[in-house]
Formats: C-alpha cells, sequence, structure tokens
C-alpha cells in the first residue's frame, strides 16, 4: 500500500513514489531537509496517520546506514540531528564517577605491607626467605612498638615530672636517668632532667660518668640563676647545660652550703625558663617533699614518679608520700602517681613482693617494678646498653605512663 506524505496544509496528499537512497550523506540530507527554518514558527502536529507515512518513507529506504537514522519527533524538533549523537565530556565523565586520588586516599593505590618481625621464629623466618615470607611482629614486638608510639606522641606544650622519695638509694636516680635516656631515645625532641636535689645530687655523674663530668666545665643550677636573665635562646642555656645523648641535663649544685639554698621562686624561674625549650622535664628532687625548692617543684609538676623499694620500710615511705600528698593540698598528683619499685639491692625470699605491690597499687595510677640489675644497682654510670632488657623494657613502660598522664 503507498504512503501517504502530508501536504503543507496537513491533509493527506497523493502519495509519494518511493526513492532508493543508496548512501549515508542522501540520508542525512533528507533528515536535513525535513527540518524547519530556524526563524519559522514550529508546525502545527500532524495528524497520527501522516507521522506514521514521514516514518514510513524514511524507514522504507533499504541501506543499512540509512535505516539507523531516527529523525527527531516532528512535535519536538531539534537543532541537532537525531543520528548525531553527543559524546559526554571527560570532565562530564569525572563528575558523575568522582574517584579518589593519591592525597587524599593513598592507601586504595597502594597494598599495604605488613611491618617486618624482629626476632624470634618470624624473624628467622623473614630472613631465611629474604622477605618472601612475611609473617609479621609477633605479640611481643607489637607490644615493644606500642610503648614506642605511646613514648613518642607529639605534645603541646611543656609538662614536667618530678621524682622523689622519702628514703635515699632506692633508685630514685638512677630511674630518672634511666627514663630520660629513654624519652631520648623514642621522642622527636630531647628533654630535659634538671637536678633539685639539695643534697650535692649526683643526676650528672650517673648520667655521663663522673671522669667525664668532671673534664667538663662543672656548670651547675647555681650558674644558671646567676646569669637567667641573659638566656634568651636554647643556644645560650645550653652552655650550662651538659649532654648525654639526646638527654640535656642541668647539674645540681656540689658545694652543701649551696645546694640547699635553692628556693621554690628560684626553681619556677627555671623551670619557666625550660618550658619555652623543651615540651618534657624530668626534676630529680632529692629526698623529702618538705625542702626549700619542693613547693615550687610541686606546683609545676604534672605528674609524679614515687621511687620505693621492696624492702618494707620502702614501700612504707612510698606510701606515706602518698599520704601527705594528698592531705597537703596534691590530692591530684598523689591519685595520678606512678609508684616505680626497684630491686635494687635484690632482697632475699622471705620478702612477699607481690603483698608490697598490692600494698601500694591501690593508691596510685600505676606501679612498675625495676628488675635488680647491676647497671643501676652500682651507683654508678647508667647507659641504656649496659641494662637488662627487663630494665629497659621497665624504663619504656615508666617513660610511657609518663606521657600519658600529659592532658
Amino acid at each position: 500500500m503507498p504512503a501517504v506524505a502530508p501536504s503543507p496544509s496537513g491533509q493527506p496528499g497523493p502519495a509519494a513514489p518511493l526513492t532508493r537512497r543508496t548512501s549515508w550523506a542522501e540520508a542525512a540530507a533528507v533528515a536535513d531537509a525535513a527540518k524547519p527554518a530556524a526563524h519559522a514558527p514550529a508546525p502545527a502536529r500532524a495528524p497520527v496517520s501522516a507521522q506514521q507515512g514521514a516514518a514510513d518513507t524514511i524507514t522504507s529506504v533499504p541501506d543499512a546506514a540509512a535505516a539507523e537514522v531516527q529523525p527527531p519527533p516532528l512535535s519536538a524538533p531539534s537543532e541537532t540531528p537525531a543520528f548525531r549523537r553527543a559524546r559526554p565530556t571527560v570532565a562530564d565523565t569525572i563528575n558523575e564517577n568522582p574517584m579518589p586520588d593519591f592525597i587524599s586516599s593513598p592507601g586504595l593505590f597502594v597494598k599495604e605491607q605488613k611491618p617486618r618481625p624482629v626476632g624470634g621464629i618470624r624473624g628467622v623466618i623473614y630472613s631465611v626467605t629474604g622477605g618472601v615470607w612475611n609473617l609479621g611482629p609477633g605479640q611481643k614486638q607489637r607490644q615493644e612498638e606500642e610503648l614506642g608510639r605511646r613514648i613518642a606522641r607529639q605534645l603541646q606544650g611543656s609538662y614536667n615530672t618530678a621524682v622523689l622519695s622519702l628514703k635515699g638509694g632506692i633508685g630514685k636516680t638512677s630511674t630518672t636517668v634511666g627514663v630520660g635516656l629513654t624519652l631520648a631515645e623514642y621522642r622527636g625532641d630531647a628533654p630535659c632532667a634538671i637536678d633539685a636535689n639539695p643534697d650535692s645530687g649526683d643526676l650528672v655523674e650517673r648520667a655521663l660518668g663522673e671522669g667525664i663530668y668532671q673534664q667538663s666545665s662543672p656548670r651547675t643550677i647555681s650558674d644558671l640563676l646567676e646569669n637567667i636573665e641573659f638566656i634568651d635562646s636554647l643556644t645560650s642555656l645550653s652552655r650550662y647545660m651538659h649532654h648525654a645523648g639526646r638527654l640535656h641535663l642541668i647539674a645540681g649544685e656540689q658545694d652543701p652550703e649551696v645546694s640547699d639554698s635553692l628556693t621554690a621562686e628560684e626553681y619556677l624561674r627555671i623551670r619557666k625558663l625550660i618550658s619555652a625549650y623543651y615540651s618534657v622535664a624530668l626534676t630529680d628532687c632529692g629526698t623529702g617533699v618538705t625542702h626549700n625548692a619542693m613547693s615550687g617543684i610541686l606546683q609545676s609538676a604534672d605528674n609524679l614518679v614515687i621511687a620505693a623499694g621492696y624492702a618494707v620500710s620502702g614501700a612504707k615511705r612510698a606510701r606515706s608520700t602518698l599520704q601527705w600528698l594528698a592531705s597537703h593540698g596534691y590530692e591530684e598528683l598523689a591519685r595520678n602517681a606512678i609508684v616505680v619499685i626497684t630491686d635494687k639491692d635484690e632482697v632475699s625470699s622471705r620478702v612477699d613482693k607481690d603483698a608490697i605491690e598490692e600494698h601500694l597499687a591501690g593508691i596510685c595510677r600505676e606501679l612498675i617494678a625495676v628488675p635488680h640489675d647491676r647497671g643501676v644497682a652500682d651507683g654508678d654510670l647508667v647507659t641504656l646498653d649496659g641494662l637488662k632488657p627487663e630494665t629497659r623494657r621497665a624504663y619504656k613502660e615508666i617513660a610511657a605512663a609518663i606521657v600519658d598522664g600529659y592532658r
């Protein structure tokens, strides 16, 4: 049946003869000819039969290319021919399908690598296979790494820990040196240790060795106080300090007539100066809690380390120290104190260590035991390399507990 093409008036007219289109270009020309001029008004909607006739005329083209041509609907003429599809741009694709980038999500592009195991059977397997078999670190190594992360935590501001006891010879100064060296090993910023012992303290000698200290310029805390008004930089401050690796130290006064003259106000002046250059400071307070500088030390302390021993008298004095602090306005410091029990004299088996620890654990934030170690007990130079692994581990636990207490 012949197709009926619409007439200009919209009424069916004589059937137009079918014409064979032999090329894609001719099909495009027919589609362009059917598009109304840009300035002409949109034609009235043709009857359904007329639309069907126009469609039959176009689809009767036998060429495969022409058969694919779909003219735009007559009711909605378009400036772009239907067979010219607009391809999406790169920007459109990115906007519709946002992808993570290397800056915001680097982990999506790089496979996570297990940490290298150190020591133990895991370390042996890793070394023998050249890293092909990596079982990752064991529990002990993970615990050690966690302690290191706690010690290295970045701090905002400057903090001070006072190390004190009511009895001498129970590991107070050796704890200060061992913990100070541990802080220096794991922290990105150097710590400072201050010898405020009124009884001719030997903090620097324990950190450097007696011989090296005597050979160096033995400047003390008294020299620092005499010139404190002229110190305006870390460089000028370093002239009054000693260095055991990355641990910076201020020596105590060795003259007995002068050592006990440090007042609370003078200590606070030193503490203020130190706070401008160091984020962590340790203060070796000496024996007792009532000497002249002690009120200034406790006033500026952020937490405390109470040194104790396994002897019955050492445990009682540690408890008495905490009770004195709580009853003299330092209840918060006492509650958050870290009690360190050093087995300095290697007590006999008659002493119930568990009972002493239990006696002290309930009145402080944390209790840490330091095993007997000749590197501590001899009262000479303290170096981390010369300590037992168990002793080094105890100092790491103390250092981590100290930094945890900085809020």
